[in-house]
């Protein structure tokens, strides 16, 4: 079982080659303390677009057109990426973002962690992160959609169905 020491307590910047240096909050390994390998989360937009479409394919999501997926990011109010940084090399293996009316209101969309790291906490920290970005913006109410596979997952989390009896309701174009 994987454990972390700690949880967004340091923004720092790691450095993942000669010259490139990789703004973010780090998250720590404590099963291993010879590992080279740091968990580190962004804010930063600047993604590579083919990084995020690869890990989404490696989750089974269906394929975006690219400049779809771009203005997503541009227009996102928060957009959370989560690396694994080895030596001098880092790697997408989790992303989030979010919508917002900027004051009360936000939804949570696009969660996803790598197959490879899933079942580590992984998920439960990008999304504890993601929290509590909004929350530091006074952003009140959170909503996501799930999938039902992992309804469970986000209950654990503290969301519930339809609280207070509010339905969603979807609007799709004919």
């Amino acid at each position: 079982m994987v454990f972390w020491k700690r949880l967004f307590s340091n923004s720092e910047t790691v450095t993942t080659s000669g010259t490139t240096q990789f703004d973010g909050e780090l998250l720590e390994l404590t099963d291993d303390p010879l590992s080279q390998s740091r968990i580190v989360f962004s804010t930063e937009r600047d993604l590579d677009l083919y990084e995020l479409e690869e890990l989404c394919d490696a989750v089974g999501w269906a394929r975006r057109p690219l400049r779809k997926v771009k203005k997503a990011l541009e227009c996102s109010y928060l957009v959370v990426s989560m690396w694994e940084v080895r030596n001098n090399r880092r790697r997408l293996i989790g992303f989030a973002r979010a919508t917002s009316d900027h004051a009360f209101n936000a939804t949570i969309w696009d969660v996803v962690v790598h197959p490879t790291v899933q079942k580590q906490g992984l998920g439960k920290a990008l999304m504890k992160y993601t929290i509590k970005k909004l929350r530091s913006d006074d952003i009140s109410n959170i909503t996501l959609f799930a999938d039902p596979h992992v309804v469970d997952f986000y209950r654990r989390l503290g969301f519930v169905l339809d609280p207070e009896g509010i339905k969603g309701m979807f609007w799709y174009p004919n």
